[in-house]
């Protein structure tokens, strides 16, 4: 098994870890501490040495920070989180959404001028740490870079992960390393600069076509890297991680220790993205030069050769699903668990024979648990299935080709005529997405309004964005392209993103019904515009759709999709699932 339904944290251990870190504050004379769920590399996922906020609070999630004073400790997290948040975290800490409360705002309403406010310049970015000074100017409130407090008070604290980095195939790359080096190494020299700072370890996991295991369900090595103008580049992690690879040329391996004094010894203009470079990096600069990481934008329009691998992922990927639906459909509910449903997908996935891991903890949320949006089931919080309710499952698989990410809603005995008319909203503006043809330049923020225009004629929203990213063999959530309100990134063909419209009422149940899609070059118009070519293939519950809402496009539109996913599963399937995807892509 991947997954392990362990409960990870005790809220009862954040009071005690919580006063600890009140007497380390006291001795290093700050009045406040900021506790984010970050690491040195700012990348959305942690490992166990780096989850401090977890460590502290008990809280799981996949953003959020602690804000500690003398008297008080305030978990900000946005919409995703509240519900989780409450549930994991003791008493002493106050959960807010950080949307109606900034973290600025939370400062000057609790502190005081003349208060000093510590934090790690390894886990906050220089953007964010910039933004912040500019938030409280005036307020008489200092910011002062420390050592980290967490650490210092961690007995146990693991260590840094070692796990072994492997060459990844340049068949399904599609660029040899040396290739993207010398086009990015290029752009500097034009640009004027002699290096660039890269911190992410997908960005450099891209760069350099290998693949790691230091972070759970991410196959990504932790690294710092700097790429010279001249096409080298000098990677620095724990040498040891790359003892099983070939010496690539250019390349130069180094240890941690080396990183800050190679920072220190870079002359000219050096490029440096403040969204995601740690202020300790910047400090250490004589000309640093703010600029997006030369990585991204590469790295999130896929080539042809990564594009076909993903798509033969999804196609393997959707067997399994198919093949496990089948088995759910068939199943006695009344004997099922949470946990049962999420290890019987894992083992259909495995069969497939390709599975390195999934590329997430599964959510798998039964009744109401399927309102918490990022639920995760423990030994603890493992429920039987609900007759006559549904059961929300949003999972993924990561093959060496491919990355994927698909939820689906399904029905459990009879759903009611209030989980008929949500579940079918969600899947119209889930439609509309699909479907929509837009002009180049568009950004996430045009779309997104498209995947909730039937809930908000409704009165009806939901908290989180509408797409992510995905990389290929990389992190499931990846920038900069989303379908979001804050997205202005415009979409280019190539990115992968995630559809996924939702909706949830607390203590009943969640509908989410989520397909990966391709950004494409649609075909030549006067205005050139582009459209969305489908990944996943897997049906959606028909007996949860009011059919009569649908309106006749829609109704063609869902007809095809399902009649796709029957002939791209043909001969694919168990002789069992082959007779349930022919009753569950049948014409409306």
């Amino acid at each position: 098994m991947h997954q392990a339904f362990v409960t990870r944290t005790r809220p009862k251990d954040g009071p005690p870890r919580l006063a600890a870190l009140r007497s380390e504050m006291q001795r290093a004379k700050v009045d406040a501490f900021l506790v984010p769920r970050a690491d040195a590399h700012q990348g959305e996922y942690v490992n166990d040495h780096d989850a401090r906020l977890s460590w502290l609070t008990s809280f799981t999630g996949s953003a959020g920070e602690c804000l500690v004073t003398a008297t008080s400790a305030t978990m900000l997290v946005d919409g995703r989180y509240t519900l989780q948040a409450r549930t994991q975290c003791a008493d002493d800490f106050e959960v807010i959404l950080s949307t109606e409360t900034p973290r600025h705002e939370w400062l000057r309403n609790t502190l005081k001028s003349g208060n000093a406010v510590a934090y790690d310049p390894w886990l906050h970015t220089a953007g964010e740490i910039e933004a912040l000074t500019k938030a409280l100017d005036g307020s008489g409130i200092a910011l002062r870079a420390t050592e980290n407090l967490i650490d210092n008070i961690w007995a146990g604290q693991p260590d840094r992960p070692q796990g072994q980095a492997i060459a990844y195939p340049e068949d399904l790359a599609g660029k040899t390393s040396r290739e993207k080096c010398r086009t990015l190494a290029a752009e500097l020299s034009k640009a004027g600069h002699s290096a660039a700072v890269l911190t992410l370890p997908d960005s450099i996991c891209w760069l350099l076509n290998i693949r790691g295991s230091d972070i759970p369900r991410n196959p990504i090595v932790q690294a710092f890297a700097i790429l010279h103008a001249t096409g080298a580049v000098e990677l620095f992690s724990d040498t040891q991680k790359f003892a099983k690879l070939k010496p690539q040329e250019g390349l130069t391996l180094r240890e941690w220790a080396k990183f800050e004094p190679a920072l220190q010894a870079l002359q000219g203009d050096v490029l440096v993205d403040k969204s995601s470079i740690p202020v300790a990096v910047v400090s250490q600069l004589a000309q640093p030069v703010l600029a997006r990481d030369p990585c991204i934008l590469p790295k999130a329009c896929k080539n042809e050769a990564e594009l076909n691998g993903t798509k033969s992922a999804h196609i393997r990927d959707a067997a399994a699903m198919v093949e496990f639906l089948a088995w759910l459909d068939a199943a006695d509910h009344s004997t099922l668990s949470e946990i049962d449903v999420v290890t019987k997908l894992e083992s259909f996935r495995e069969a497939t024979g390709a599975l390195r891991d999934i590329s997430f903890e599964t959510i798998c949320g039964s009744g109401p648990n399927g309102a918490i949006v990022h639920y995760r089931v423990t030994e603890q919080t493992n429920r039987k299935l609900d007759a006559n309710s549904m059961l929300l499952i949003d999972s993924g698989g990561q093959y060496i080709d491919g990355t994927t990410d698909i939820t689906r809603t399904v029905a459990l005995g009879t759903p009611t005529a209030e989980m008929t008319k949500c579940f079918t909203a969600v899947l119209r503006g889930m439609i509309a997405v699909s479907r929509v043809k837009f002009p180049k330049g568009a950004a996430g923020r045009d779309l997104d309004p498209l995947a909730r225009q039937f809930l908000w004629s409704e009165g009806l929203d939901f908290g989180h964005g509408t797409g992510h990213g995905v990389g290929v063999y990389l992190c499931v959530h990846e920038g900069p392209q989303r379908i979001s309100r804050a997205s202005h990134e415009p979409l280019q063909a190539g990115m992968i993103l995630s559809n996924e419209p939702g909706y949830y009422v607390e203590g009943k149940f969640g509908i989410r019904i989520e397909n990966l899609v391709i950004v494409r070059d649609a075909e030549q118009t006067r205005t050139p515009m582009m459209c969305f070519e489908t990944l996943t293939w897997v049906p959606i519950d028909r007996r949860l759709i009011d059919t009569d809402t649908l309106s006749a496009d829609e109704r063609a539109w869902l007809n095809a999709y399902h009649a796709d996913i029957s002939r791209k599963l043909s001969g694919k399937l168990s002789k069992s699932a082959a007779a349930w995807l022919e009753l569950a892509t049948a014409p409306l």
